[in-house]
């Protein structure tokens, strides 16, 4: 499988009823820092905790790390170039990354993390103009672009 066809499979599952549910549970986590952090802290367990080859999951990985960043820039109010929109798919693709029952259940091998790697996959393709904003905002800034403690 390619990063195209992840990137289509991702598409697909936006449209999903367990993905919009989460989007709407995106929309709630927005307005509470101290939810949003507790979830950008499980995302990022779970994205280094992985013990998968570098591949194409490692360019995944990388990106998401940086969407946890600017997610934690935007809820301490220092960088706020990111629509609303945006911020709230990046949300629920974490919600759905670390919930473990959802469309095919993490716990599957090898095929229970295709779903979440395609739903990032779309994410990445879809969003990337918001990320590199973010990351040319981030090499311009005296932050250093590690998450540190969230």
């Amino acid at each position: 499988m390619n990063i195209n066809d992840l990137v289509n499979q991702g598409l697909k599952l936006t449209s999903h009823p367990m993905f919009q549910t989460f989007l709407g549970k995106a929309g709630r986590l927005a307005s509470k820092p101290a939810k949003l952090a507790m979830l950008l802290a499980a995302a990022y367990a779970k994205l280094v905790d992985t013990d998968s080859p570098k591949n194409g999951f490692e360019q995944i990985k990388e990106v998401m790390l940086t969407f946890i960043r600017m997610a934690r820039f935007y809820i301490n109010g220092t960088y706020r170039n990111i629509s609303s929109k945006s911020l709230l798919i990046g949300v629920a693709v974490l919600l759905y990354w670390v919930t473990p029952l959802d469309i095919i259940p993490d716990f599957i091998p090898v095929i229970g993390l295709l779903d979440d790697i395609s739903l990032m996959a779309w994410f990445i393709d879809a969003f990337q103009t918001e990320i590199s904003k973010f990351r040319d905002w981030e090499a311009g800034t005296a932050f250093e672009p590690t998450i540190g403690t969230l």
